[in-house]
């Protein structure tokens, strides 16, 4: 299984300490029947100015693809929404033509920074973390991909590097494992 880790997050290399971990940790993944490639966007496209058929050919070369990305304002950082909008275009990843990643897997590695305590129905946010995903699993059964279940890193802003060694090792083991789908109302 091929495995493309897209990695939004514009400060990458400068202050992120979680998503530079995971995606340290992904670079590293050695598996016998399995290969991760990381790819860190905002590094390749600064100006937003997304090259739209390569990026169709790295998805189309992958059998999972993932997001992974910090949460920012309850939802994705601006150059993911970007690259959805200029990359799925119709008739390519959607529509009656448009059935280039149908069968793939769309995973979400997303990292908010507040505590596991404040995304449930009774803490302060009133939202689970895979409730403010939800979007992202319509756009995923619109394209046609199997929308797995997401890997959450929550209190990002205060994570122990014990807590963030033992958040990187799963990250290896979800990106290479079997990983459930994420039902519509679960």
């Amino acid at each position: 299984m091929k495995t493309t880790v897209l990695v939004f997050h514009p400060r990458l290399n400068a202050d992120s300490r979680v998503n530079a971990r995971l995606a340290q940790a992904a670079r590293a993944v050695e598996a016998p029947d399995a290969s991760v490639e990381v790819r860190d966007l905002y590094a390749l496209y600064p100006d937003f100015r997304i090259d739209v058929e390569a990026e169709k050919a790295v998805l189309t070369a992958a059998d999972r693809i993932v997001w992974q990305f910090p949460m920012y304002w309850y939802s994705t950082p601006a150059l993911l929404k970007q690259w959805e909008d200029d990359v799925l275009e119709h008739g390519w990843a959607y529509g009656s033509t448009g059935t280039a990643l149908h069968g793939k897997e769309l995973g979400i590695a997303v990292s908010p920074g507040a505590p596991a305590e404040r995304y449930d129905h009774s803490g302060a946010f009133h939202y689970t973390v895979t409730d403010l995903l939800r979007p992202l699993q319509a756009t995923s059964n619109l394209i046609g991909t199997r929308f797995l279940q997401p890997f959450i890193t929550t209190g990002a802003m205060a994570i122990s590097d014990t807590d963030l060694e033992a958040q990187a090792d799963a990250y290896s083991a979800w990106l290479t494992g079997e990983v459930p789908t994420l039902g519509d109302f679960e």
